[in-house]
């Protein structure tokens, strides 16, 4: 299935499975690249000492390409960099920052860069700063978001009138059927994060997991807009957060409800109740955990399946 994103990156499917933290280590990365995807570690969660670790894994576990996620709102940030170039990492998806910072850093070593948006001004901001291609994530994603609260389906037919580069989608899509439609509306890839969340692969807990697979409509909600916008499972923490907004808290107080390692005590170590849940609304289509390499070829397969159902109408 050759296009833009397929030979750009050299991979069989254009189907990248997102950079998540606490979610995408090197096992689920190194999965989804052998089974024609292009697999992503995500280093948001990582010590520069286990990104290079994870990095390392990746590359015995697999031959094919694979990439890094980097938020670029994290500490160590220069040290994380040297250590992929210094690892002949071949592709970096850069996301919270200005992608000027680091593109042409990264290019001029050979590597391929990809940053992630959510509107349209800041879609043409990376194109400008000569990005290969764009990740634009509708406000159904789970994670950290965007503040505008545009949805997939409106925001990348709108980002591709605007630009010329290579068009990833995000957001929502957890199916062949949902990936057809973003390509139908001018994407040339998509990225999945909340499926492969519910993969054996991922290193999010089993708790954490099961508790995606159990969400259903109305399950998420996109909330913290004055730190970061991020959508996340209700829960108790979530209701916390809830109880303080009804008091009109200050940027301060916000800060200190969240505290330190919120995602981590959630996500990673399975606290259901106090932990930050980061998934996206497409949580409610997800019903089971099964391998990476098998959502992948599931969504392959529907995507086909798809195809030939709108081409008889």
């Amino acid at each position: 299935m050759a296009n833009r994103i397929t030979q750009l990156f050299d991979i069989k499917y254009p189907i990248i499975q997102a950079g998540m933290i606490w979610a995408s280590g090197w096992k689920l990365a190194s999965a989804v690249s052998n089974e024609g995807g292009l697999g992503i570690i995500g280093a948001g969660s990582m010590y520069p000492d286990v990104l290079r670790e994870h990095i390392q894994k990746c590359k015995k576990a697999t031959d094919k390409p694979f990439a890094v996620n980097v938020p670029m709102l994290y500490p160590n940030l220069e040290e994380i960099m040297e250590i992929i170039i210094d690892e002949d990492v071949k592709i970096v998806f850069t996301s919270a920052g200005n992608p000027k910072t680091w593109t042409s850093h990264l290019q001029e070593r050979g590597i391929k860069v990809v940053h992630v948006v959510s509107s349209v001004k800041f879609a043409l901001k990376a194109e400008q700063a000569g990005v290969d291609a764009v990740v634009a994530e509708g406000f159904e994603a789970g994670g950290h978001n965007g503040r505008d609260e545009t949805t997939t389906f409106t925001l990348i037919p709108m980002v591709k009138e605007k630009i010329q580069i290579p068009l990833i989608a995000a957001g929502g899509i957890a199916t062949g059927r949902g990936m057809l439609a973003a390509m139908v509306l001018g994407a040339d890839a998509v990225q999945v994060g909340s499926r492969f969340v519910a993969s054996h692969e991922a290193s999010s807990h089993q708790a954490f997991k099961d508790m995606v697979v159990k969400a259903q409509e109305g399950d998420t909600i996109l909330t913290l807009k004055e730190l970061a916008p991020v959508r996340l499972l209700k829960n108790r923490f979530f209701e916390q957060i809830t109880e303080l907004y009804s008091k009109n808290p200050s940027k301060e107080e916000l800060i200190e409800l969240l505290g330190r390692a919120r995602a981590k005590k959630g996500m990673f170590e399975g606290d259901l109740e106090e932990g930050e849940l980061e998934i996206g609304q497409i949580a409610g289509l997800i019903h089971d955990i099964k391998p990476a390499a098998e959502i992948l070829q599931e969504m392959m397969r529907e995507f086909h399946e798809a195809k030939a159902e709108v081409a008889s109408l």
